[in-house]
C-alpha cells in the first residue's frame, strides 16, 4: 500500500510541487512559479523531455549504464550547488588571524540560513569553486553577462557582537593577479598606482571581481551597525564598555630567559605554531592569550613577559582611514561609529575619510570633493543617509590579522554566513596521524 503511494505520480507531483513552493516563497521572487509547470509537466502529462541526455523510450524500458551515471551526476551537482548557494558552505581557516579561537587547519561549515543566503550577484559560474577556475591560473570561474542586485532571503536571526562571521573582503573588488591575497589599495599606498599599472611582469594584471567573488574572510564582529568603538592601550571598547572577555584573544608578547632556551614540546602543550616561534635562547617574540601568558611566566627560566602595545598617538598610514588627521594605530584608535541604515550623519571633509568609501564605493554614489564642498551625484551636501547596515570585524589574532583596522567597516552584502561548527582540524606541524586534532572535531564555535 505505502510503496503503490510513494511510487503514484499525483503524490510525487505534489511533494515535489510542495517543496518548491516553499522554496520560491522564501526566495521571494514569484516569476519562479513558473517552475511549477515544468514540474507539472515532469510528474503528471509528460509532454516534453526535459531529460534530454536520457533516451524517450530505451529498449526494455532500461537506461544504458552511461546514462544512469551521466543522470546520477547532474542531480547530484545541482543538488550540492543549491545547498552550498542556500543552505550550508565548507570553509578552511587559511591564516592564524582568528587564533586561538580557531586554528590554521581547522575545516568548518558556514551556515547561510543563520542570516539569510543571498542570491548570487553572477549566478553564471563554474560549480564549486570560488572566482578562479582551477587549474587554468588567473581565469575566471564566472561570467558577468548576467549580474544580480544585493538580495538577501530571510534568516533565522541577526549579526550579534562577537559572533563569528566569513564574509566577502571589502577590498577584494579589485585584485592584482600577482599579489591576490593582498589589498590592491595598500599595494598602491605603498608603491603607487602607476607601477603597478605599467609593471606587469611584477604585478600582473590588475582585474575587478562583484562583490559575490570577492575573496572570503573570517573574524569576529566586535560590533554591529550603530555601535560606537574604540580601541586604548589594545583594549577594545564597545559603547563605553570593555568588550567581553574571549578566551581565545591573544597579542604579541615579548618573553625574555635567563639565557636558557623555552623547552619546545612546552611551547607545544602551548599550541604556539613553529610559524609563530620567533627569537633565540634569550629573548622570544610569541602571540600569546592572557593565560598562556600567565603560564610562560611561571616557567623557571622565564624572567620577563610583556605585552606588546603602541602609545596613542603614533601613527600608522596602513591604518584605517590612512589619512594623517587620524593619529591612529593598531592598539589605539577611534572613537568611530558604525554606519548603520537609514541614519543621517552630518557630512563634511574632516569626517569624510571615515564614510568616503562607504558613499563611494559601497553604495555606488558619485563622489566628488572641491576644496571644502562635497558633492554626491552633482548635488552638494553636508549630510548622507546610509542605505545599508555596517560591521566591524577583528581577528581574535590581534597583532596578527588583517581586518577592519585596516580597510574599514563591512558592508551587509559582503556578509556569506555565521561560521557554526569545526568537523576537521588538522595541524600542519606534524605527520599523520598526530596531525589529526582529535579534540576539536565537531566543536562549535564561539
Amino acid at each position: 500500500m505505502i510503496g503503490t503511494i510513494l511510487s503514484n505520480k499525483w503524490f510525487k507531483f505534489a511533494t515535489v510541487g510542495t517543496l518548491y513552493l516553499l522554496w520560491v516563497i522564501w526566495l521571494g521572487s514569484f516569476l519562479w512559479l513558473l517552475g511549477l509547470a515544468v514540474i507539472f509537466d515532469i510528474y503528471i502529462t509528460q509532454k516534453v523531455h526535459w531529460a534530454f541526455w536520457k533516451k524517450k523510450n530505451p529498449p526494455n524500458g532500461q537506461q544504458t549504464k552511461v546514462v544512469e551515471w551521466v543522470d546520477a551526476i547532474i542531480f547530484a551537482v545541482i543538488a550540492a550547488s543549491l545547498i552550498r548557494m542556500f543552505f550550508i558552505e565548507a570553509y578552511t581557516i587559511p591564516t592564524s588571524s582568528m587564533e586561538k579561537s580557531m586554528l590554521v587547519g581547522d575545516y568548518l561549515f558556514v551556515s547561510k540560513t543563520a542570516y539569510g543566503p543571498k542570491t548570487p550577484n553572477t549566478p553564471l559560474s563554474f560549480p564549486f569553486v570560488h572566482n578562479k577556475m582551477p587549474v587554468v591560473k588567473n581565469t575566471k570561474s564566472y561570467l558577468k553577462w548576467i549580474k544580480n542586485p544585493y538580495k538577501r532571503l530571510k534568516g533565522f536571526t541577526t549579526i550579534k557582537n562577537d559572533d563569528v562571521v566569513v564574509f566577502h573582503f571589502p577590498e577584494g573588488d579589485t585584485v592584482i593577479t600577482n599579489y591576490s591575497t593582498q589589498s590592491y589599495y595598500a599595494i598602491v599606498r605603498a608603491v603607487g598606482r602607476e607601477k603597478i599599472w605599467n609593471d606587469k611582469r611584477q604585478f600582473g594584471e590588475v582585474i575587478a571581481h562583484p562583490v559575490d567573488k570577492r575573496e572570503n574572510y573570517i573574524k569576529r564582529c566586535v560590533a554591529i551597525h550603530g555601535d560606537v568603538i574604540k580601541m586604548e592601550r589594545g583594549q577594545l571598547i564597545v559603547n563605553g564598555k570593555p568588550q567581553q572577555k574571549i578566551e581565545g584573544i591573544q597579542q604579541d608578547y615579548i618573553v625574555r630567559t635567563n639565557g636558557t632556551s623555552i623547552n619546545p614540546k612546552a611551547l607545544d602543550r602551548l599550541n604556539i605554531a613553529n610559524d609563530d616561534r620567533h627569537g633565540n635562547s634569550s629573548q622570544y617574540n610569541f602571540p600569546l592569550t592572557e593565560s598562556n601568558a600567565e603560564k610562560l611566566n611561571d616557567f623557571s627560566n622565564v624572567t620577563m613577559v610583556n605585552k606588546i602595545i603602541q602609545e596613542p598617538g603614533r601613527w600608522e598610514p596602513a591604518i584605517f582611514p590612512s589619512d594623517e588627521r587620524f593619529q591612529w594605530n593598531v592598539d589605539n584608535f577611534g572613537p568611530i561609529t558604525i554606519p548603520a541604515k537609514d541614519v543621517t550623519i552630518q557630512l563634511n571633509v574632516d569626517n569624510l575619510p571615515l564614510y568616503k568609501r562607504v558613499i563611494d564605493v559601497y553604495e555606488n554614489n558619485d563622489l566628488v570633493v572641491n576644496d571644502k564642498q562635497i558633492s554626491i551625484n552633482g548635488e552638494i551636501v553636508t549630510s548622507y543617509t546610509f542605505k545599508m547596515d555596517y560591521y566591524w570585524m577583528m581577528g581574535d589574532n590581534r597583532h596578527n590579522s588583517a581586518d577592519s583596522r585596516y580597510w574599514g567597516f563591512v558592508p551587509e552584502d559582503h556578509i556569506v554566513g555565521k561560521a557554526k561548527f569545526i568537523w576537521l582540524s588538522m595541524d600542519k606541524d606534524k605527520s599523520f596521524p598526530a596531525k589529526i586534532r582529535f579534540k576539536r572535531m565537531f566543536t562549535s564555535i564561539k
